[in-house]
């Protein structure tokens, strides 16, 4: 386990100490739904790609519709969710260079795929190997929260990404992931840090704020300072500087806090 400089565990003894710890579990709580939709695509998809190995084959698109019937249900069951899917690893198959199985709701209540141009020569967003939500799993193997930012790629809305990576015969083959607006995880969210005595905002593992009732820290901009991913890695509270730092149980976000 690493050590960060400048992180001090901090008591959990008080009963400002006390409420914090519960809003962290509660946003935590509400994450976790939505990385369940995230798990089941997972292992739905490693299930499907380990089938095909196990026929002497690669895979191709046409393999992935069979993931669909599963994602169409996570879309109608997941009230966070905006979009679900499998995003391959480049070179994974056989008929395309990339590719998302990906589908999203409509304003209608309904289900459409992603349907998008990943020619090389024609598409900006042909590379997506280097937007976190997809380089933070494949470079740690552990799932991860990206965002908020504008999300070109599927919605143009303002967005978190969660992810995790998928492997088969311990290779990596791509990411199991789900859109959030943002502005549904902050109706969820605002409620529960107003609870607190203090300005208070959540951020993911590298600083970015994914939301706040602090005017200081505005959503989508990033707190520098604390070793963010360190206190995830550690799972307790911490100092610094005169903030409160709280990892949101099971999921990578850390509430930010005045320390009383």
């Amino acid at each position: 386990m690493r050590s960060s400089p400048g992180l001090v565990p901090a008591a959990t003894t008080t009963l400002v100490a006390s409420v914090e710890e519960q809003v962290a579990a509660q946003v935590g709580g509400a994450l976790e739904a939505v990385f369940e939709a995230v798990a089941e695509t997972r292992a739905d998809t490693a299930a499907l790609l380990a089938r095909v190995a196990a026929e002497r084959r690669r895979p191709a698109t046409v393999d992935l519709a069979a993931l669909r019937p599963g994602l169409h249900l996570r879309l109608a069951r997941q009230e966070l969710v905006s979009g679900v899917g499998f995003v391959a690893a480049p070179g994974l198959l056989t008929d395309v260079p990339a590719w998302l199985e990906w589908w999203q709701t409509t304003a209608e209540g309904g289900v459409r795929p992603l349907l998008l141009d990943l020619d090389p020569n024609q598409s900006a967003y042909s590379d997506y190997t280097h937007w976190d939500w997809f380089a933070l799993p494949r470079d740690t193997g552990e799932r991860a929260v990206a965002g908020p930012y504008v999300d070109y790629l599927c919605s143009d809305e303002y967005s978190l990404t969660l992810s995790a990576p998928v492997e088969v015969a311990g290779r990596f083959a791509g990411v199991a992931a789900a859109d959030v607006y943002l502005r549904h995880f902050e109706a969820a969210a605002l409620p529960l840090l107003r609870r607190l005595p203090g300005p208070a905002h959540l951020v993911n593992a590298r600083g970015r704020v994914a939301a706040s009732a602090d005017p200081a820290h505005l959503a989508g901009s990033l707190t520098k300072g604390p070793d963010f991913g360190a206190v995830l890695e550690r799972g307790r509270p911490a100092r610094h500087d005169g903030t409160r730092l709280i990892p949101c149980r099971g999921v990578p976000l850390v509430l930010v806090t005045a320390a009383g």
